[in-house]
């Protein structure tokens, strides 16, 4: 796995207007990160698919009613360039999700570190890795879904499009929807190769006339019209 080296990102997390993505997610539950990744970046990540070793299970989704397509759950190591990733994206991300806990009244708070919530999670038997590779082909798709995988959720998660739209593939986009008492919305949320969308995992607050209100959120991935598709996730909290 380590044809991928840890080698400076295209745009460092750092650089993003965190201010602008937390309005964003409060605003739509997702925010899109630019140039997240190199297009060489890319191609090393989406080449690791075709490889054995490095995973701890796949996954064909129509034999579970997923959808159709597959993806691959890294095992621990991960790749440098994902570990890195996790570990950046995971402080930045931490303060948003316990101010959302803090709104919904729900009482687990996250640590600064992710190395500390990952303890949090193998403690309470979570121990396998989530952070994932997805391959999809034509005529592919991924239902709407949550990934949970436990009583310990980290409310936010991130996916990087590894291909490019209308040059790798057609179609494919990726949606996300929110149902609330004020009723069901879409979102296609537009992306590139290297973009990454930071997205709401479960649940978000959301103001309303009497106060703070619930929005359940799904996401997923419409049917790949042509050519294959390649992402990654990296979801932090671990799996049972």
């Amino acid at each position: 796995m380590n044809a991928v080296a840890s080698q400076g990102l295209a745009m460092a997390p750092e650089t993003y207007d965190w201010p602008g993505i937390e309005q964003s997610l409060d605003a739509q539950g997702h925010a899109v990160l630019p140039n997240l990744l190199t297009a060489g970046q890319c191609d090393g990540l989406a080449a690791l698919y075709a490889r054995e070793e490095g995973y701890r299970a796949r996954i064909v989704m129509a034999r579970h009613g997923f959808g159709r397509g597959e993806y691959k759950y890294f095992a621990y190591p991960l790749p440098p360039l994902l570990d890195q990733l996790r570990h950046a994206l995971y402080p930045r991300l931490a303060p948003i999700a316990n101010r959302w806990n803090r709104q919904l009244k729900i009482g687990a708070q996250y640590p600064h570190d992710l190395d500390a919530y990952l303890r949090r999670c193998h403690e309470a038997g979570q121990t396998r890795p989530t952070p994932l590779i997805l391959q999809y082909g034509e005529g592919d798709y991924n239902c709407l879904h949550r990934d949970l995988y436990g009583d310990h959720v980290f409310p936010l998660q991130v996916a990087i499009l590894l291909s490019e739209p209308g040059r790798d593939f057609t179609g494919g986009e990726f949606i996300m929807t929110e149902l609330s008492n004020k009723g069901h919305r879409a979102d296609v949320v537009a992306l590139r190769k290297g973009d990454a969308v930071v997205f709401t995992v479960n649940q978000r607050p959301a103001m309303g006339r009497r106060g703070t209100r619930k929005v359940a959120m799904r996401h997923g991935v419409s049917r790949i019209r042509s050519g294959h598709r390649h992402t990654v996730g990296l979801i932090f909290h671990d799996a049972k």
